[in-house]
């Protein structure tokens, strides 16, 4: 499909608004709304007890999925929230007294917490200095000392934008011993991720934002060689080989990584989740990368030329993957005003933040330009 294409997809774009918060939560398709009346329908009456239409939409969204991100669906498992798939990591591992990780001081809290809560079994976390809004590779290796265990960084950071140069750092992992974790949900459905080439061992996203499905679905990939290293502390009916022989309690884990899948799906929003991605099926997930590095690129330089500055300025596009965010002294206000016109965007930590997806146009940019000309004076 074409951008034109898409665009007719999008209700929102129906009507006056602009919308440029992919990074906070992804407006819905009529792809999606279309999914949603079938499984009301069959829900409410038409097929009540839905089971076969739940596989068929759960192996489509894990085929899919596994598609983006180079691997295959025995390697993912859903999971409810990005901290929760974290914790799963971090609270399966063989941790030893002085055992080190190290992350960094600009990472959303999800990829901090699950790490922090291993400091009462003597675990040490490091954190590398951002630069404004920029994780340096050579700032993580000075942190790495024989007793790391794991590093774990955003592939886009949530508040910059700035891309990591993951495939160096999963190399220096590779080289050191160190388990590589990513977290992507800025990343997936934006920027192209390939999972071996980047050597990564174990990596999760949420399908809210960029993926434009809905909240209380995440996943995560993890290799069979980091799995077997996990020891599994929530189990349940569906973790085992043969869960539906209910009454025989043998506790043989499955060899897959849906194993860490204990029970009751998220069924709602696996059959949504499925139908969001058949967009992206359409196309190789290169060409949307490479749309959202135009809008980026093309946005930074309209900012430039009406005196804006934003957060992440004079680097290479390698790391830039559609968040462009603002400095300035009234951006509360800025943000109001914007939302007046129907321009929407976030406000974190101050700053105003913007993440126009692949399908938004250039005509869109220098509107929102020229309002925040008018509006910032």
């Amino acid at each position: 499909m074409n951008i034109e294409e898409v665009r007719k997809l999008f209700p929102h774009l129906q009507t006056d608004q602009i919308y440029f918060n992919h990074a906070a939560l992804g407006p819905w398709s009529t792809l999606v709304l279309d999914r949603i009346k079938e499984y009301m329908d069959e829900r409410s009456g038409l097929n009540v007890m839905n089971f076969e239409s739940f596989v068929k939409w759960n192996f489509g969204a894990k085929e899919k999925l596994a598609k983006l991100l180079g691997t295959s669906t025995t390697r993912l498992s859903w999971v409810d929230n990005v901290a929760n798939g974290l914790s799963i990591l971090a609270q399966g591992l063989d941790w030893n007294f002085g055992d080190r990780i190290i992350l960094n001081d600009i990472e959303f809290p999800s990829n901090v917490y699950p790490f922090l809560n291993l400091k009462k079994y003597g675990v040490e976390v490091d954190f590398a200095k951002s630069r404004n809004g920029i994780v340096d590779i050579e700032d993580l290796e000075k942190l790495i000392t024989p007793k790391t265990k794991l590093l774990s960084i955003s592939m886009v950071q949530f508040l910059s934008g700035y891309k990591a140069d993951i495939n160096a750092i999963g190399e220096l992992c590779k080289q050191k011993g160190i388990i590589f974790c990513i977290d992507a949900i800025q990343a997936v459905g934006a920027v192209n991720v390939n999972l071996k080439e980047s050597k990564i061992d174990f990596l999760t996203g949420g399908t809210q934002k960029w993926l434009m499905s809905s909240q209380g679905l995440s996943y995560f990939y993890v290799t069979e060689e980091l799995q077997n290293k996990i020891d599994q502390k929530n189990v349940g009916w569906t973790s085992v080989e043969d869960p539906w022989n209910l009454l025989d309690y043998n506790l043989t884990l499955r060899s897959k990584a849906e194993r860490f899948q204990t029970g009751t799906l998220n069924a709602f929003g696996i059959a949504i989740f499925d139908a969001a991605l058949n967009m992206f099926k359409q196309s190789k997930i290169e060409n949307f990368e490479l749309k959202v590095l135009e809008n980026t690129d093309y946005f930074i330089k309209r900012l430039s030329e009406i005196g804006i500055e934003p957060l992440l300025k004079n680097i290479s596009n390698e790391h830039l993957a559609g968040i462009v965010t603002l400095k300035h002294e009234k951006s509360k206000e800025i943000f109001s005003e914007l939302e007046r016109r129907k321009i929407y965007c976030a406000v974190r930590e101050g700053m105003i933040r913007f993440s126009p997806h692949f399908y938004n146009t250039k005509d869109e940019i220098d509107r929102v330009v020229n309002e925040l000309k008018d509006i910032a004076g």
